[in-house]
């Protein structure tokens, strides 16, 4: 698998986090692919072949080739038909809200196609990346894009943003009480600002944040056991952890330990 992970123009950092790009033989990939939440929204472009979708029965069902997807509140399973080739337009936590054309908390654990979204407007986008040869004009036509989007938006509500860049700083471990606290802002109309600009709760981010924290110590064999990566993770204790961990993965942390390809592609080092 190749991936690789690009910066996005200094006028639209505020709103992307990144731009991602996926390209692997089918052979190179895992069958079922776990795709785990992050907590940020995502403008994906399947140049490659496209993917399917699993149910929670196993049904499966086919995926739009350019879509957005919500904010994944539990794990996703998906499999390449074909060669994977994707690009992605990776946005921060509050980054989406300026481009939304339906409620952001409308779009959760949906992939919703971009004509959808957008209009012909959408569909012309989808269209010319997928036909577009290189990473660069794939950049270039999103880019372009999202600044007509931009023309008359409404800017990021700044204790949002601030909530949540305290949120990544202290990699979730920070309860819902505290950072009302931080903030200066009740706990009821905190709730409500994260809900409509980002489509979870300050509680469900925090809970993504402090697993993808825990995950990535996982991936980088940080930690010598499982009980050692509940203690680095602050949890109150490894019964919690292991709720957690499942309820985001699908998986126990000692299901995931030991077969790191069902983890989701998607989550891999994207910071």
């Amino acid at each position: 698998m190749n991936h690789r992970i690009f910066a996005p123009h200094k006028d639209l950092a505020s709103f992307v986090a990144c731009y991602w790009t996926l390209e692997s033989p089918k052979e190179n990939t895992p069958q079922i692919n776990t795709i785990v939440p992050d907590g940020r929204m995502k403008m994906i472009f399947h140049y490659g072949a496209p993917y399917k979708r699993y149910t929670d029965n196993g049904d499966s069902f086919a995926l739009p080739k350019c879509f957005v997807i919500g904010q994944l509140t539990q794990p996703l399973d998906v499999e390449p038909v074909g060669a994977t080739g994707t690009f992605f337009v990776c946005f921060h936590p509050y980054g989406f809200l300026p481009f939304a054309t339906m409620p952001i908390k409308e779009m959760e654990n949906t992939a919703v196609p971009l004509e959808e979204l957008f209009g012909e407007e959408g569909a012309v986008l989808g269209r010319e990346v997928l036909q577009a040869s290189t990473t660069t004009e794939r950049i270039k036509l999103a880019e372009t894009f999202l600044f007509k989007q931009l023309a008359d938006t409404q800017t990021i509500d700044h204790i949002v943003k601030s909530t949540v860049d305290t949120i990544l700083t202290a990699n979730g471990q920070l309860s819902v009480d505290e950072l009302s606290r931080q903030t200066n802002i009740n706990r009821r109309q905190l709730v409500r600002k994260f809900s409509s600009t980002i489509g979870l709760s300050p509680k469900q981010l925090s809970k993504t944040i402090r697993l993808q924290a825990a995950l990535k110590m996982l991936l980088n064999e940080k930690v010598t056991s499982l009980i050692s990566l509940a203690y680095e993770g602050e949890y109150y204790d490894q019964a919690h952890f292991i709720k957690d961990f499942k309820e985001f993965t699908g998986l126990t942390p000692k299901e995931f330990y030991g077969d790191h390809l069902k983890m989701s592609l998607i989550f891999d080092r994207m910071d």
